[in-house]
């Protein structure tokens, strides 16, 4: 995508602002998180591929051209993708100060005709919800790996945490008190600006996760940096984190111990597993948003839905 920031550049403004312009392009980039311009660089190229094998010329693209691309893409991507390819497309054109062919009422059709067409039901992981999460880490091994795996799922399902912000966290984000831990979360999908907000989490009867994770900080000799962190063939801590694909594959892993189908679990499992938990016991839904920093109550309904699906139903004793 660097090259759709050549709006802000040029000869003549490079030499007269020198080190101001290459700040406001570095500034420019950081408006989209690491993994959002990862995956729309990606998007571009593809389209970009797409354009000059069709020979229809540069930007800024036609709209008929973005809708053909979309339709031939259809026949193979799922309607999310074609979303994020639309985007990748606007944001592309918004850069390099060019009109967004994405705003023309063919393409916004042609993109409503996907959705009916090849849309459906999106198909949902499991909830790691918390019987299943005892008994994942109950088959955690013995050994560093363990300790560390533990930590993670217990900690993960108690701040109801996205794996990008468990795999973020530093020990400087966490605090200690009495009552369980206070965990700074320091930027997240709903927080580009990185403004930051603290949940808490509470101790555990069963399985504590402030306690998993003094018991994984000690055995790792952790004491500043990140929490999370690889450990090599030779028992050896590794000083970077743990990557998103990590977590999922983790998360994967000991669901597929404690006998569940792997491939019905992801990442997303432990904070979905949380919120599933939190609903089913009754929890109140804002006292779930302080934990989940989910904006709007809309989404946690449907949280609330489902553990409730067959509470007072409707035709229980009926047959």
């Amino acid at each position: 995508m660097s090259a759709s920031l050549t709006v802000l550049s040029g000869s003549n403004l490079t030499v007269a602002l020198g080190p101001d312009l290459a700040a406001a392009i570095d500034l420019a980039k950081a408006e989209k998180a690491a993994s959002t311009r990862k995956a729309y660089g990606t998007d571009f190229r593809l389209f970009r591929a797409y354009r000059d094998w069709k020979r229809v010329g540069a930007l800024p693209a036609a709209p008929g051209t973005v809708a053909a691309y979309l339709a031939a893409e259809a026949q193979t991507a799922k309607p999310s993708t074609i979303g994020r390819r639309v985007a990748a497309i606007r944001y592309a054109h918004k850069l390099a100060g060019l009109d967004t062919p994405t705003d023309a009422e063919g393409v916004r059709a042609t993109v409503r005709g996907i959705r009916r067409t090849f849309g459906g039901a999106k198909t949902k992981k499991a909830p790691a919800v918390a019987a299943r999460i005892l008994g994942m880490v109950a088959t955690a091994p013995a050994g560093l790996a363990g300790i560390r795996d533990r930590a993670l799922l217990l900690l993960g399902f108690a701040g109801a945490f996205r794996r990008s912000e468990l795999v973020a966290l530093d020990v400087a984000d966490i605090a200690e008190t009495e009552t369980g831990l206070l965990v700074t979360i320091r930027a997240s999908k709903t927080d580009q600006e990185g403004e930051g907000v603290t949940i808490a989490i509470a101790h555990g009867d069963i399985a504590c996760p402030v306690k998993a994770l003094r018991a994984w900080l000690d055995a790792a000799g952790i004491e500043a940096g990140p929490i999370f962190r690889p450990i090599d063939k030779g028992g050896t801590v590794r000083p970077s984190r743990l990557t998103c694909r990590s977590v999922a594959n983790l998360v994967k892993d000991y669901a597929g111990r404690a006998g569940l189908d792997a491939s019905a679990y992801s990442g997303h499992s432990l904070r979905s597993g949380f919120l599933t938990s939190a609903a089913g016991k009754g929890a109140s839904i804002f006292k779930m948003m302080d934990v989940s920093r989910h904006k709007s109550v809309d989404t946690l309904r449907g949280y609330v839905r489902d553990a409730e699906l067959f509470k007072d139903h409707a035709g229980a004793g009926l047959l």
